[in-house]
């Protein structure tokens, strides 16, 4: 095979066209190498999925909060947050700590 004849197929025309290089070369570059490139978009994509998480969850907890804070504001159920939660008691009292233990078989 001599080189003209390699020159004259239409695979080496494809190949050697310098619009389809430049054009592979400027795909690899986005894809792999920039800075916008698509892997650091799905790094992103990840992280702005976990985060959504992350804010649904608190958002979640504040709700349950606002909820025991608007029950704390009765005097009767502010007593039996702290007693519970705390381990508070009145005077002459004497609290008793019960545990269960649980036997797994």
């Amino acid at each position: 095979m001599s080189l003209k004849s390699i020159k004259n197929k239409t695979a080496f025309k494809i190949v050697t066209n310098i619009y389809l290089v430049i054009l592979t070369v400027f795909v690899i570059w986005m894809l792999f190498f920039d800075e916008n490139s698509y892997l650091n978009h799905r790094e992103f994509d990840q992280e702005i999925k976990e985060l959504e998480t992350w804010i649904e969850y608190h958002k979640e907890k504040i709700a349950e909060d606002k909820k025991t804070i608007e029950n704390l504001k009765d005097s009767l159920e502010l007593e039996r947050f702290a007693r519970e939660k705390y381990l508070m008691k009145k005077k002459n009292e004497d609290i008793y700590i019960i545990e269960f233990d649980t036997i797994d078989n």
